[in-house]
């Protein structure tokens, strides 16, 4: 079992955790991340489950020497018993583990999603198993940087107890992580915190994509590459730095990072954007009102900008 540091998060000099025989349930994006970072930290991943070609083809690279088992048999065993299924399967996916007995009693059950705790894990609880929530904060995306993005990654913990904050907190420093702690009742809304910043973030950008893609396309100029679909074009390379600058700006600068004609009050700008992003797509000029009326009021901007957004949104 995993010997918790003694006072703080941080294991002291020269004393590390146990080595765990780790199991997963399952070898997707997330957890076969999670799998392959153990094990760098010489934790011997024992068993995954996996169903779909993606997972299997995921488990087969990254966890080559791990077998691909049945659930009840990946968690019986687990030391450490990880579970990274989609939340809407991890109800479920926890009263059948607790119903078939499969997870044996002083088993370290921790599961990845965001918008739990560990009262999900309470059949599991009352097993005599540790119970953790360990979510990392960060987007998956199935590649092989996944694993090397878990360094410097911020991990959500929720536990029981100071031991299983320990316990969490050795394991996630183990990786290359940062763990912080989550009240049980502030998860929802801890994830609806991080689904704002890294799903939006991406449907804004994408918005942005289509919108310069309709404007330069068919004004090349000579020798210019042809401004197609296909991500990864002269669109997105102008996109790009805009983008990562204006994140790395409200990161460092908070609200003084507010830029542009939503900010400076500059309602008749704004008016001709809508114009023009609704003779594109209604849908696209209805987001982009919906973004600058927070702006704005972010800004404290004059009455005329909140004007002319809220004509738009009569139209």
């Amino acid at each position: 079992m995993v010997q918790p540091p003694a006072g703080g998060d941080s294991p002291p000099d020269g004393l590390r955790p146990a080595r765990l025989t780790v199991g997963i349930i399952s070898a997707g994006r997330v957890g076969a991340a999670l799998g392959a970072a153990l094990e760098r930290a010489e934790h011997v991943v024992v068993g995954c489950s996996a169903v779909s070609a993606a997972s299997r083809s995921r488990a087969q690279r990254w966890l080559p020497d791990t077998p691909i088992l049945p659930v009840d048999e990946v968690a019986g065993r687990a030391e450490l018993l990880l579970l990274a299924v989609p939340d809407a399967e991890l109800a479920a996916l926890v009263n059948g583990l607790a119903a078939t007995g499969a997870v044996r009693a002083n088993t370290i059950v921790a599961h990845t999603s965001g918008a739990n705790g560990i009262g999900i894990l309470a059949p599991l609880a009352d097993q005599g198993c540790i119970t953790l929530a360990i979510h990392p904060a960060m987007t998956f995306a199935g590649t092989d940087e996944d694993v090397d993005r878990l360094r410097g990654t911020c991990f959500g913990v929720t536990a029981g107890d100071e031991i299983g904050y320990a316990i969490a907190a050795s394991l996630v420093l183990e990786v290359g992580g940062e763990p912080f702690r989550v009240r049980e009742d502030a998860r929802t809304l801890y994830h609806a915190a991080l689904a704002h910043a890294g799903n939006h973030v991406v449907t804004v950008v994408l918005d942005a994509v289509d919108a310069l893609r309709a404007a330069l396309r068919g004004q090349e100029l000579l020798g210019q590459e042809t401004v197609g679909d296909a991500p990864g074009g002269l669109p997105e390379r102008i996109i790009g730095p805009l983008a990562r600058a204006a994140l790395d700006n409200a990161l460092a600068r908070g609200q003084s990072a507010l830029t542009g004609p939503v900010a400076r009050g500059d309602a008749a700008a704004v008016a001709g954007h809508l114009q023009a992003l609704a003779e594109v797509n209604s849908d696209l000029a209805q987001a982009y009102r919906t973004n600058s009326w927070r702006t704005a009021q972010r800004a404290h901007a004059p009455e005329g900008v909140f004007e002319v957004l809220a004509e738009a949104g009569q139209s």
